[in-house]
């Protein structure tokens, strides 16, 4: 399957956002979906572009994009607006 490290990434993000969903108390799949979204292609970006530690033909930049959506949503519930 040519694009399986494409489908891994994006799978392994939206379990990341939903675990995140989950032991924050349920505020809203949608939100951690897409910050851990942006935080992926953050990651991808400084694995691929700019550092140049992975190319698009290996697995290990799924590595960078989920670690991307880790860190970004880790700022997200740190520093979000709790009301």
């Amino acid at each position: 399957m040519e694009y399986a490290d494409i489908v891994a990434a994006a799978v392994g993000v939206f379990v990341i956002a939903w675990i995140a969903d989950l032991l924050t108390g349920r505020r809203g799949l949608f939100a951690a979906s897409l910050v851990a979204g942006v935080g992926a292609l953050c990651g991808w970006f400084l694995a691929v572009r700019v550092f140049g530690a992975a190319t698009m033909d290996g697995f290990l930049w799924t590595v960078w994009a989920v670690g991307g959506a880790v860190l970004c949503l880790s700022a997200f519930y740190l520093f979000r607006n709790t009301r």
